[in-house]
């Protein structure tokens, strides 16, 4: 019997519609995690100056605070799946929701720089589980005929938290007369931006107590009644329950545990599809797309953009990277993995490339003359925007698919890690790179996008309309 069939034949095809908006609202409190993950990466977007003026640190240092919250990412999403499958994915919400409380509070009253640093830490470490969990658990309660729309919300919440992030600041920033280190609320302004991110946090751990556990947690701890509950909510009453449950046990049973053994082979250390999946990684951090979010209101304010304009463009560019986010979901599928990211490669080279032109001009008067001041700020939404609707969901949508199943879970680990190592070098780097010669920073990230144009005609494979089974 196909699974198709199966699917059609136990219900799991369609969702009766009165559990809709039940299963969207569902959906969409699990993407909460998904929206704090991009609120918390970018937030300290608003605090980069305050904190080196404050706390008199040069750039080196203070790259260190900034980039230290992604080795917390990485532990995070390395140990999440562990915590999920031994106490349940809705109580590893709660953990996350409660360690994003406490990162925000901490951020805001640090005592000095090193236990900032180490609230950014904790904050990563709710980032990493954050990014593993939400995904996973719309994955599993979904029914399948919903499960590529309501696996999206995760992403658009990413890039929603960001501009949320953005937005904030610049609204603090205007409410403190224009300086990071005004007074608001007894606190700095930049304080008050890092903890204002209580409010999303404790919603998050709210909607966790609203939610269902995942049925097939439930059914792995041999809970197969309350499984069924949760499938007849999700699901409907058309749903053949016990066929539902025998499918997921079935499920379960057939996958196979991949280890990191499994990942080895080839001329070097790791299987060729390994290291395409490490490449894909690796390039989509090295084109500085990070720099955008976590170091654009410090880039302005670098050549001479006033602070308040500065934190604006910051917002405005988190409004780009949303709509390229919902071109990439739109056609995604209808183009194809390859051609999006070709398109975005070749749109990201020219807009760093004219961004490196502008900053290779001398300030006059603290300010880059007017029409390279124009043709920075343009080429910077122009690189998001590109990024976006390509790189930015492209990625994640092959590494998900392009593994043979075998190997698909320790292969999407690693590839996983190598992001966010690729990631912490890029964000340690930028200031003293930029400190040393702006432009031929630029310079460095548009030769990384241009690099991955061939690279991807070469060596990856498009995965559009092939089942997951098709890929090894």
């Amino acid at each position: 019997m196909t699974s198709t069939t199966q699917a059609h034949k136990s219900g799991a095809g369609t969702a009766h519609p009165e559990h809709l908006g039940h299963v969207i609202f569902i959906a969409a409190a699990a993407a909460m995690g998904g929206f704090l993950f991009g609120y918390d990466s970018s937030v300290i977007n608003g605090a980069v100056e305050a904190i080196r003026d404050r706390y008199d640190v040069g750039s080196a240092a203070l790259a260190q605070v900034i980039a230290i919250a992604l080795i917390g990412c990485a532990i995070g999403a390395a140990t999440a799946g562990r915590i999920a499958d031994r106490i349940g994915r809705i109580r590893c919400m709660q953990i996350a929701a409660v360690l994003f409380t406490v990162s925000a509070v901490g951020s805001a009253l640090p005592f000095a720089l090193w236990d900032l640093a180490l609230w950014r830490v904790v904050g990563g470490f709710a980032i990493g589980m954050a990014s593993v969990i939400g995904p996973a658990y719309i994955a599993e309660v979904a029914p399948p005929a919903y499960r590529g729309r309501l696996g999206s919300f995760q992403q658009a919440a990413i890039v929603v938290g960001i501009a949320i992030s953005q937005l904030v600041n610049w609204g603090l920033l205007n409410a403190a007369g224009g300086d990071q280190r005004g007074k608001l609320m007894g606190l700095e302004a930049w304080q008050v931006m890092l903890g204002v991110m209580v409010v999303p946090a404790v919603l998050y751990g709210l909607l966790s107590f609203a939610i269902p556990e995942s049925p097939r947690f439930l059914i792995s701890v041999g809970k197969h009644q309350r499984a069924r509950e949760i499938l007849n909510e999700v699901e409907g009453d058309s749903a053949n329950l016990d066929a539902r449950v025998h499918e997921i046990e079935t499920a379960m049973k057939r996958e196979e545990k991949s280890s990191f053994r499994d990942l080895l082979g080839g001329g070097f250390f790791f299987k060729p599809i390994v290291w395409v999946g490490i490449g894909l990684s690796v390039f989509q951090q090295f084109v500085g797309i990070n720099v955008a979010f976590y170091y654009s209101s410090t880039l302005w304010q670098s050549v001479g953009v006033d602070p308040t304009d500065s934190f604006f463009y910051s917002f405005t560019t988190s409004i780009i990277n949303i709509l390229g986010t919902v071109i990439a979901m739109i056609f995604v599928d209808r183009v194809g993995r390859k051609p999006l990211a070709v398109i975005g490669s070749v749109g990201m080279v020219v807009g760093l490339a004219l961004e490196a032109w502008a900053f290779s001009f001398d300030l006059v008067d603290g300010k880059l003359p007017s029409a390279q001041g124009w043709t920075a700020l343009i080429a910077a939404h122009v690189f998001v925007l590109f990024f976006a609707l390509s790189w930015g969901v492209v990625v994640w949508v092959m590494l998900g698919e392009m593994f043979p199943n075998k190997i698909r879970a320790a292969a999407l680990g690693v590839a996983a890690a190598a992001q966010w190592i690729a990631n912490w070098a890029i964000t340690a780097s930028f200031p003293s790179l930029a400190d040393w010669n702006l432009s031929l920073t630029y310079v460095i990230y548009t030769v990384f996008a241009a690099l991955s144009i061939p690279f991807v005609l070469k060596f990856v494979k498009e995965t559009k309309g092939k089942t997951l089974e098709e890929m090894g």
